[in-house]
C-alpha cells in the first residue's frame, strides 16, 4: 500500500508523503523506504505495531520527517512509539532524532550520542539523492544528528510491544554494535546490515572479519534450530531462513587469510578518507 497525501509540506520540499513509500508485509508489519535515494543504498526501514506500543526498526537518512510521515500515514499514532537502531551507520541512523525514544546497542551509543560522522561512516553524495529534499540542499552539509538513547541495549534483552516480543542478538561484523532483533514466537529476524542478500560488507570502521565469521555460525545456528522462517534485513528485499543459511555459511567459507588481508587494507583505506571527508564536513557546519 502507498501513501499519496498533500499533508505535512516541510521545509519547501514538497509533501513529506512524496519523499517515502510504504507496503504492508503483513499484519501489522510495514515496510518504509525513501523513494529518492539511490535505490542500490537505500535501506530498510521497518515498522512492527504492537498491542502496547510501537516499534520503528533503523531510522534511513532523516532527510524528511520519518516519524512526521508514519503519524500522517496513520500507521502510529496514541500507543508509545521506539525507534531502535539496528547500527548507528548514517543510512539507518540519520532520522532517528525525529523520535522521542530511541534505542541502540551499548557498544555504538557513545557514537550516536556524539553524532559521530565516522562511526555512522557518513558517505553521502549529490547523485545518491535524485530529488533534493528542500531547494538548495548538498550532500556536503549533511550529517547524523547526535541523539541521547532512552534505552541502551545488550545481548539477551526483550522489546516488549505487548503482544509481541523481540529478543536483541548482539551480532558484530559488520560493525561492533550491530544486533538482530528476533521474533522468536513468529520465527521472524530483522537483520540489520548483518546479512542481507548481497555481498556482505566488512571493510569499514569498526567491522571486524572474525567477529563476522562468529555472527554467521550464529546465524546457521538459528537456522538449524528452526528459529528463523523469515528475515527481514535492512537492505533489498526479504528471504528464507534457507536463503540466511546460504549467505552465512557463504560467508564462513570465503573468510581466509587473504580475505581478512584485503578486508584490513580496505578497512584502512576507507578509515583515512572517511576521517578526511568528515573533518572537512564539520568545517561546512
Amino acid at each position: 500500500m502507498s501513501v499519496d497525501s498533500d499533508v505535512a509540506v516541510e521545509r519547501g520540499g514538497g509533501p513529506i508523503t512524496e519523499w517515502f513509500w510504504h507496503r504492508e508485509v503483513s499484519q501489522g508489519l510495514y515496510l518504509i523506504r525513501e523513494r529518492f535515494f539511490d535505490a542500490g543504498k537505500r535501506a530498510n526501514i521497518w515498522l512492527l505495531q504492537g498491542s502496547q506500543r510501537d516499534l520503528v526498526v533503523d531510522g534511513g537518512l532523516g532527510l524528511r520527517d520519518l516519524s512526521g510521515y508514519l503519524y500522517a500515514s496513520r500507521l502510529i499514532g496514541a500507543k508509545p512509539v521506539m525507534a531502535v537502531a539496528t547500527h548507528v551507520h548514517f543510512d539507518h541512523s540519520g532520522g532517528l532524532h525525529q523520535f522521542e525514544r530511541v534505542a541502540v546497542h551499548r557498544l555504538e551509543a557513545g557514537a550516536l550520542i556524539r553524532g559521530d560522522d565516522y562511526e555512522a561512516v557518513t558517505w553521502l553524495s549529490d547523485a545518491d539523492i535524485s530529488r533534493a529534499p528542500w531547494p538548495g540542499w548538498k550532500a556536503n552539509t549533511y550529517w547524523v544528528k547526535a541523539v541521547q538513547p532512552a534505552r541502551v541495549l545488550d545481548e539477551g534483552d526483550v522489546i516488549n510491544l505487548g503482544n509481541r516480543q523481540l529478543t536483541v542478538l548482539h551480532m558484530p561484523g559488520h560493525s561492533r554494535g550491530s544486533i538482530c532483533l528476533h521474533d522468536q514466537e513468529n520465527r521472524i529476524l530483522f537483520s540489520g546490515d548483518v546479512v542481507y542478500n548481497g555481498a556482505l560488507i566488512d571493510w569499514l570502521p569498526y567491522s571486524n572479519v572474525s567477529d563476522y565469521v562468529q555472527t554467521c555460525k550464529r546465524l546457521m545456528s538459528l537456522v538449524d534450530n528452526d528459529l528463523v522462517e523469515e528475515v527481514l534485513p535492512g537492505h533489498f528485499d526479504s528471504f528464507d531462513g534457507e536463503r540466511l543459511y546460504t549467505l552465512a555459511s557463504r560467508y564462513v567459507a570465503s573468510a581466509g587469510v587473504c580475505h581478512k588481508m584485503l578486508s584490513f587494507a580496505t578497512r584502512g583505506i576507507a578509515s583515512v578518507v572517511l576521517w578526511f571527508k568528515n573533518s572537512h564536513r564539520h568545517l561546512v557546519r
